[in-house]
């Protein structure tokens, strides 16, 4: 989640949504020439982190390379540290490798850590999260927290900072994102501009270190696929950690894995226009091989059809196959502009899953959308990934 005077902070909970599809025939359509991945890139259109392809890099910071973080501890008058840092150095770490692995190494997280609690200049419950945090009191926080600590470093050597609370400030119990506001002085040490921040809350320790995933996503521009108003999990269920932190398939949906730059423009194919088109898809959760198929709808909508398949701590039986899901780039954070389609709607989930983990599709299914022409077959899969026809027309 992300603070800003027009965005509100919403809690994560567990839902389901329910999808129908229809069958249509295919016969028309004639096979298409390869398209370039370009055709079916869609331009954000909301002003903010959304599914665009045209990031804009002065309020959000590249998603690939090196990124230097700075992780401070912080603590109050009012709720004074009463252990060590290393602990809490030590629940976030793994989110760094955790990323490597999403990205397929093209994402490298450099994290330093100081060693000292850093005293806030004032309490912990004088910053406003009980009452709704707004970005201004937000960048307060994060102001005390930089002026507090810059004594002690060099903060012209890191492009961004996570700030880590005592587990006894329980005032400060969420973790927003901090995106600057170009058009204010917004905060500055040792000469540079402060643009990105995570400043985590109590829920970190619910949520483990994946909440550090999807917290640092928003600094590259990725919106919240949970929903801000009704059912929380009802648009992308587990699929991706920008929808479900603790989700059974937790990974990043191959579109914004396209989006960030870690899947190359060659192992996106496009169907932009009418006709037809077979693809082999190699699971997102792996390197190499083509990672999505999609098909262009609109000025700023697309299907996608990748294939997951979970591997070691994350496998699960209740997310494999092929997922296909429709994405609008016009649509704001939080109101789902990504939505899983639901292969399985009134299958009944095993034990520990939801009715949306089951959501993708095997070998014989089929989506079809009569409004746009568009339909996807899954022609056969396995543990190596997915063959999908593409139809438009």
């Amino acid at each position: 989640m992300t603070t800003t005077q027009l965005h509100r902070l919403r809690p994560l909970a567990a839902a389901v949504v329910l999808i129908s599809c229809l069958s249509v025939p295919t016969a028309a359509a004639t096979p298409a020439a390869p398209a370039p991945a370009a055709d079916c890139a869609l331009p954000g259109r909301t002003g903010w982190t959304d599914e665009g392809h045209d990031t804009d890099r002065n309020r959000f910071q590249p998603a690939t390379g090196t990124r230097r973080v700075l992780t401070l501890f912080v603590d109050f008058p009012d709720a004074p540290a009463t252990d060590q840092p290393e602990p809490y150095a030590a629940h976030l770490a793994p989110a760094a490798d955790w990323m490597s692995r999403a990205s397929h190494g093209r994402l490298r997280l450099e994290n330093t850590t100081m060693d000292r609690w850093i005293r806030m200049p004032a309490d912990s419950t004088s910053y406003g999260f009980a009452r709704g945090l707004t970005f201004e009191a937000h960048e307060k926080y994060l102001r005390d927290a930089v002026t507090a600590a810059d004594p002690h470093v060099d903060f012209s050597r890191y492009d961004m900072v996570h700030v880590v609370p005592a587990r006894t400030a329980t005032a400060i119990p969420f973790s927003p994102t901090y995106l600057h506001d170009p058009a204010t002085p917004g905060i500055t040490a040792d000469g540079t501009r402060l643009k990105w921040a995570v400043t985590f809350g109590q829920d970190m320790w619910r949520w483990g270190h994946r909440v550090a995933a999807h917290e640092t996503a928003h600094t590259f521009g990725l919106p919240d696929l949970y929903s801000f108003t009704g059912a929380t999990h009802q648009y992308a269920g587990d699929w991706d950690v920008m929808g479900n932190i603790a989700g059974h398939a937790p990974q990043y949906l191959g579109w914004h894995s396209w989006k960030l730059g870690w899947t190359s423009d060659a192992q996106v194919a496009c169907l932009p226009a009418a006709g037809r088109r077979t693809v082999r898809l190699t699971p997102v959760e792996r390197p190499g091989g083509t990672k999505i198929a999609v098909l262009r709808t609109g000025e700023t909508t697309a299907y996608v059809a990748e294939s997951r398949r979970a591997e070691g701590n994350d496998a699960t039986a209740c997310s494999t196959g092929v997922l296909i899901y429709r994405v609008d780039s016009a649509t704001p954070t939080g109101e789902g502009p990504v939505r899983v389609m639901n292969a399985n709607a009134t299958a009944v989930p095993p034990t520990g899953c939801t009715p949306l983990d089951l959501a993708a599709y095997a070998p014989g299914q089929s989506f079809t959308d009569p409004a746009t022409g568009v339909r996807i077959d899954v022609v056969a899969g396995g543990r190596t990934g997915d063959m999908v026809r593409l139809t438009k027309g």
